[in-house]
């Protein structure tokens, strides 16, 4: 590689004739000195090639589902209101966590089965009146599979940065070969919102228990929570318990779900950067979801993802 020829002194010397030292003149000599520097080591130090370690992507796929009848897990008092609603909206989705499960296909080498779940903090607004509507807070989820190429990987990975994880090494010792899957996903797109009838619904423990609909529903005094049914680190961002049972009205959402699944793997590479790594591929599913015409026509989110780069410095007096 030919290595460029910067003459950084007389730059440096001609960007500061101005002696005066005043902080605004500083700053901007501090910018020019800076500047100069740059160039001096993309001219040098960077000249040639630099082996780095990082993760490589494997494989990658964008997708865009239309979650239809999710349902909103409330809190008791939520299911309360509920329970007394006349109407129901959906306001916003916001995403907690992202789950994610990696296993090799035993029947094509190299490829793995990626699953997701997604656990969402929809807020809703429930009317009981024709006062202003209360909002109330819930757990939807949601669960997909890919299928990504991952490649084969023999050797087993340590790092100083896991010696403080003796508790989990029973459990992860033998996937450390595993390549790594990351999901980045933004907001869902907050449809629409409508209640439910349970097939009890009027029947339950505020009525005196007395069940006589024809129905499965265990009728005793008693509300279901999802106790264990969720992890303790979702559950814990809500002020209470979460109502689980299926007896009852409950609130079924409609949102829209855009993301990127990625597989890497910790790999040695000489790498020249040119653009964004943006997929072209759809995610592969195992079930194919009821189209949405609303949110299929919505341009997929390119700049939430990958936001724009910094801007340069015009006020750099050195030449570019």
């Amino acid at each position: 590689m030919n290595q460029k020829n910067y003459n950084c002194p007389q730059a440096a010397a001609a960007c500061g004739q101005n002696t005066e030292t005043t902080e605004a003149q500083a700053v901007l000599q501090d910018a020019r000195e800076e500047c100069c520097e740059a160039r001096v080591r993309r001219s040098t130090d960077f000249s040639d090639a630099v082996c780095i370690n990082t993760s490589q992507i494997y494989d990658s796929c964008r997708d865009r589902d239309c979650v239809t009848d999710g349902r909103v897990y409330l809190t008791r008092e939520g299911q309360e209101l509920l329970d007394r609603a006349i109407n129901v909206k959906i306001k916003s989705a916001e995403i907690i966590w992202v789950f994610t499960d990696v296993e090799p296909l035993s029947f094509n080498r190299g490829y793995f089965s990626v699953d997701l779940k997604f656990f969402i903090c929809t807020t809703l607004e429930i009317f009981t009146g024709v006062s202003n509507p209360t909002i109330v807070r819930g757990l939807t989820t949601y669960d997909k599979r890919v299928i990504l190429y991952g490649s084969e990987g023999t050797t087993k990975s340590f790092s100083s940065k896991f010696n403080n994880v003796c508790g989990t090494i029973a459990e992860s010792w033998h996937k450390t070969n595993m390549p790594t899957v990351t999901v980045e996903v933004v907001d869902p797109v907050a449809l629409t919102a409508k209640i439910a009838e349970g097939p009890c619904s009027g029947y339950g423990c505020n009525n005196g228990c007395n069940c006589d609909c024809d129905c499965d529903c265990d009728c005793g005094c008693g509300t279901t929570f999802a106790n264990g049914l969720f992890p303790d680190a979702i559950s814990g961002c809500f002020d209470d318990d979460l109502v689980v049972d299926d007896c009852e009205r409950k609130v079924l959402v409609t949102y829209g779900l855009f993301f990127l699944v990625r597989l890497e793997r910790d790999s040695q590479l000489l790498v020249e950067a040119e653009d964004f790594c943006i997929p072209k591929q759809e995610c592969s599913s195992a079930t194919e979801e009821s189209p949405c015409s609303l949110f299929n026509n919505i341009r997929f989110p390119i700049d939430e993802f990958f936001p724009p780069q910094k801007k340069k410095n015009d006020g750099c007096g050195c030449n570019k």
